[in-house]
């Protein structure tokens, strides 16, 4: 083996541990494949899973296990909307808004919940906080007789609305 070719050696080894920005691109000119760099490509090819966004049990365990967080967010949801349909309107909604609330602490909890990560945890967590609360709140402050009375609703509403 000659000194060129002990060279050529080493620098083959050097030049497979270097990440290939696009596998496509071709190499530059001297043949040494491109240095990854963290500028946004162009052209987006692929999207990355969110954080959490793993499998909620292994992969041996059927579809349904490893899916158990969205689907019991989304089972509770559809119990509410029953309710709902069947004239418990109070109590559905209050049950929709706690199913979000529910999948927001699963979000925040869990390090992986499946489909239940849509965006990032930050994102999803309060996403699910604040519709799940206004649609609490919405229940709770529903006519005819309300649980919850916020005073200057009243007075915003009787002077963005005028009924005379």
């Amino acid at each position: 083996m000659s000194p060129d070719s002990k060279d050529q050696g080493k620098g083959a080894e050097a030049v497979d541990d270097i990440e290939v920005t696009d596998p496509v691109s071709a190499p530059d000119a001297d043949g040494t494949p491109r240095r990854t760099t963290r500028r946004f490509p162009l052209f987006t090819r692929d999207t990355a899973r969110p954080e959490g966004g793993g499998r909620a049990a292994s992969g041996a365990a059927p579809a349904p296990a490893r899916q158990w967080p969205i689907l019991a967010v989304l089972c509770t949801v559809g119990l509410g909307l029953l309710l709902t349909a069947f004239d418990v309107f109070r109590y559905g909604t209050l049950l929709i808004g706690a199913a979000l609330l529910a999948g927001a602490v699963l979000r925040w909890v869990l390090p992986d919940v499946g489909m239940l990560a849509v965006r990032s945890r930050f994102t999803d967590v309060l996403t699910y906080c604040v519709l799940g609360l206004a649609i609490v709140l919405l229940a709770m402050m529903a006519q005819p007789k309300p649980w919850l009375v916020i005073p200057f609703l009243k007075d915003t509403l009787h002077y963005t609305v005028n009924t005379s």
